[in-house]
Parts: C-alpha cells; structure tokens; sequence
C-alpha cells in the first residue's frame, strides 16, 4: 500500500486534504465566481427553493409598500431569484462576464432590465450613471474574502441608491473553512463610512441556518437602511 493512500484511508484526512486543495486554487473572490458561472454551476442554494422564495416575497412586498421604482443590485448571479422578484425598472452589475452573458439571453425579451459586468477595482461613477431608488446586495457580502474589494463592493452599493439599502447577509465577524466565505459585521462598516444611512429594519431569516440542512437554510437576514 502507498502511503498517500494509506493516509487517505484516516478518518478525517480526506477532508483535510480537500480543503487545503480548495484554498490553493482559491485565487480569489472574482475568479472563483467567474469559474464557477462558466464551469456551469449556478448562484448557490440560496437563490433556489424556498429561500429564495423568502427573498423574493419580502423584497415584492418592500418595493409595492415604498413605492419603489428603480432597483440596482450588485451581484446578480445566474439570475434565478430576479426571474421571481418584481422590479419596475432594474439594473444588474457582476463580477462574472458569463454570468451577464447567461441573464442577457435569460432576459433578452425583458425590456426593464439591464446587465452590466462590475470590477470594484475600476468602477468608478462620479456622475452617478447608475443609481437606483433601492440599491440591493443578495448573499453577496460574505462572498468578499478581500478587503479592498469589500470596501469598494460597499462603497460602491451605498453611493448608487438614492432612498434605500438592502443587504441580505450574515452580520459577524467571522472567517469559515471555506476559501471563497468569510463573515462580516458589515453594519459596523456602514456606521463608520456611511454617516447618512441609517439601519431601519432587520428581518432575520425564516429558515435560521441548521448545519444538517445547509442547502435549505442561511446565516443571512435583511437588513434595511434608509438615507437621514
């Protein structure tokens, strides 16, 4: 018997040595989901079954109630919970080009909706070019391992909405076994860089995460902001 194959055999190694398999073709937060998209996967769990009918009810609601006509999202994935949310007017921006690629033809009959691929690196909009009434960030932020890109990520979200913010997110500081996760106290984030939002609302979520049923549960709640 070899001894690689020998070690494989202890329990508990051959999760180790995913994991640090995992980490070393981590290159990072855009990357990993551009790899994801064109390897054919899809947004994860959450943007599927009832969680994102979870989603996609309270955001309906949110917007008919605040008479919400526009909304910019950072991050819209495969495009799966737009096709039941209920926006007048919308305007997607991603890190992945085959994501915009894969709601460009999903949507390519939907005359409401924009797709647009976002780099926080180089987004820059000083002529607010792309603003919204609501701006909305879905399982985005605890995807954000750098720094720099969650500042900018961040940065980016809160200057394009005019009335609201809606951020549906885990709310800890905390780094997981996953390469491509790390957990963020964002709102402290926001009380410190963003003086003129304030958190209105925080909805946490109807299905709280249970580790026996990871893929029809999450650690995010909404948290909603709204300008002083």
């Amino acid at each position: 018997m070899q001894l690689a194959t020998f070690f494989l055999g202890v329990p508990g190694v051959p999760t180790f040595v995913n994991k640090c398999a995992s980490a070393v073709n981590f290159r990072g937060s855009r990357e990993y989901w551009e790899r994801r998209y064109a390897n054919g996967r899809n947004s994860g769990a959450g943007s599927y079954g009832r969680l994102a009918q979870f989603k996609a009810q309270f955001l309906n609601q949110f917007v008919k109630q605040s008479a919400v006509q526009s909304v910019i999202e950072f991050g819209f994935g495969d495009g799966h919970q737009l096709e039941i949310s209920q926006y007048p007017e919308y305007c997607g921006l991603d890190v992945s080009p085959t994501a915009a690629g894969i709601c460009r033809d999903r949507f390519k009959h939907d005359t409401s909706k924009s797709f647009f691929v976002y780099d926080s690196a180089t987004f820059t909009d000083n002529a607010r070019i792309f603003h919204a009434d609501l701006g909305l960030s879905l399982d985005v932020i605890y995807h954000l391992v750098e720094d720099a890109v969650f500042h900018n990520y961040m940065s980016h979200l809160f200057a394009a909405a005019d009335r609201y913010v809606i951020v549906y997110s885990s709310n800890k500081d905390e780094l997981p076994a996953s390469p491509h996760v790390r957990h963020r106290e964002f709102t402290q984030w926001v009380s410190v860089n963003e003086p003129s939002w304030e958190l209105i609302d925080h909805v946490p979520n109807q299905y709280p995460f249970d580790p026996q049923r990871p893929s029809e549960t999450s650690f995010a709640d909404f948290f909603v902001f709204a300008r002083r």
